[in-house]
């Protein structure tokens, strides 16, 4: 009887919990903060002008981020510039805070604020990056690809989420530059995601720089022929 009278206790609790639980679903807009410095170069001409220019975003890398926005200029197109280059297009370089890594969702937010307050051709909206910010292309390119004409990641790597974005940007005119002695990245992100771009049908360009480690990005960025071949593109 007292074993019966146990079982039935316990019989009557789990009847009790679960008759208290019950699913539900949350879909919901949840507004999210973004807060990005950054530096907004436009060419010669821009302001006498009224015509539309190409919109060229660079994301740097991790020892880029911080509070000094002068470092958005080390390395890249704006260093390209400073050099004494010129290059027909508005350049934003936004800059990432210390600590933290780019974020798919505030650099589109950017870049989105970007077109709608600058004369902007929408058409020619291309995203390219070093090291980190070669990871932040690849992230934000297969998350928002209707915003970008073309990519050109530079030695970024590669985390697997990222792949499930593969048919946004199956048919992305895309170039991707690597160092094939870089002990910081390693090639091997660039090689399989090329590799799976192509059996997606992409016609992805690669350069591997045969002597180069993580530094690949000097001779990419210093190349008048990147710049070509983005502001050639058009979506």
């Amino acid at each position: 009887m007292k074993k019966f009278l146990i079982l039935f206790l316990i019989t009557m609790f789990h009847f009790q919990v679960f008759s208290q639980i019950s699913e539900h679903s949350f879909d919901e807009k949840v507004e999210v903060p973004v807060k990005l410095d950054y530096v907004l170069y436009t060419p010669d001409g821009y302001k006498d002008s009224k015509k539309e220019y190409p919109l060229i975003v660079f994301l740097h890398g991790a020892g880029e981020r911080g509070e000094d926005l002068s470092k958005v200029s080390v390395h890249g197109p704006l260093n390209y510039i400073k050099e004494g280059h010129k290059i027909d297009a508005v350049i934003l370089a936004p800059q990432c805070p210390e600590e933290v890594y780019w974020r798919a969702h505030e650099v589109a937010a950017l870049v989105k604020k970007v077109i709608k307050e600058n004369r902007i051709d929408e058409s020619r909206v291309y995203l390219t990056g070093l090291s980190m910010g070669g990871y932040g292309v690849w992230a934000t390119g297969g998350e928002y690809p209707e915003l970008f004409a073309a990519m050109a990641p530079v030695c970024g790597a590669i985390y697997r989420p990222i792949y499930r974005n593969i048919s946004h940007i199956q048919k992305m005119p895309i170039w991707v530059f690597h160092g094939a002695l870089d002990d910081v990245v390693s090639p091997t992100n660039s090689n399989e995601m090329v590799k799976t771009l192509k059996e997606a049908g992409n016609d992805v360009k690669y350069t591997v720089y045969p002597l180069a480690n993580h530094n690949s990005w000097t001779e990419t960025y210093n190349n008048p022929a990147l710049y070509e071949w983005l502001l050639a593109q058009k979506k």
